[in-house]
């Protein structure tokens, strides 16, 4: 069966589809593998070009490695991603060689320094023998083919990140609660933009939280919610097949929500956005 493309944009020289899947849903899991095989696929039939993994995510890279074994012609085809959340040189490229090694592959598309929260990661990541070091060190022997930062907690720390490190991505919330709160979507896209890097959206269904089907805020509202944004691709975790196709069938859909369509969807979020916003952990409760 053919099936409508997914348009592409540019991530630095190399094209992407404007969703991926995400390494969450059902490849965060252990002991799924019928499950996640068939999500996997569906994405790949369904022209996904976009696979986000992390080395914290349970099996999620074994699921991945175990498909591309099986497929081998498709790894190719496909922009791959990990994540580190080492924060010292030596822990972060022992990370890198078990995620290639459950991948099955020798190189990643995308490596990025995972969940970045606050002044101490920055410190440690950014010293000498810190995390970025292993980093650099692998893009520029060719091991990734690009580095990126990720993080859910405070805007103002990943934007530091942004502004301090040779990141080519960022990876962040984008959703209608980040609308209200500003953060995410002020200080961190601006710094990313005035940076020209690309930005992968994340917590985009607030980990299904935020489907209110009798209020009309489903799945398909939150991806298009978040692809009206200037942003380079939306990730979402999936658990079935079913919500792989919802996922492909939005990143085909080329009208963005207007500003008051966008407006509209709040609505619902607007009394309750810092407590729905619970991926940003403590820093509602800073003094």
């Amino acid at each position: 069966m053919t099936h409508t493309a997914i348009p592409k944009v540019s991530f630095g020289t190399t094209p992407v589809t404007r969703v991926g899947l995400g390494g969450e849903g059902v490849l965060r899991t252990q002991g799924r593998d019928e499950d996640a095989r068939a999500v996997i696929a569906e994405a790949v039939a369904q022209g996904i070009g976009y696979y986000d993994s992390a080395r914290v995510y349970m099996d999620s890279e074994v699921y991945y490695g175990q498909y591309w074994q099986a497929n081998p012609g498709e790894r190719g085809r496909v922009f791959h991603t990990s994540k580190s959340a080492e924060r010292t040189r030596e822990g972060a490229l022992t990370d890198l060689d078990q995620t290639l090694d459950r991948l099955g592959t020798n190189y990643l598309d995308l490596w990025q320094i995972h969940d970045v929260r606050d002044d101490r990661d920055l410190d440690q990541i950014s010293a000498r023998g810190g995390a970025l070091e292993a980093f650099l060190e692998a893009r520029d022997k060719g091991r990734v083919k690009h580095i990126g930062v990720t993080g859910h907690h405070d805007p103002e720390i990943l934007a530091r990140a942004v502004e301090m490190w040779p990141v080519d991505s960022v990876l962040m919330p984008v959703n209608p609660v980040e609308e209200i709160l500003g953060g995410f979507l002020t200080r961190t896209l601006e710094a990313a933009q005035r940076k020209g890097i690309a930005v992968i959206a994340m917590k985009i269904l607030g980990g299904s939280h935020y489907i209110a089907r009798d209020l009309g805020i489903t799945p398909e509202l939150l991806i298009r919610f978040a692809l009206s944004y200037d942003i380079t691709t939306a990730i979402v975790g999936c658990k079935t097949p079913e919500e792989v196709r919802t996922l492909a069938n939005c990143g085909k859909i080329k009208a963005a929500l207007t500003k008051p369509e966008r407006r509209e969807i709040m609505k619902p979020f607007v009394p309750m956005a810092k407590k729905l916003a619970f991926y940003r952990g403590s820093v509602f409760n800073r003094p």
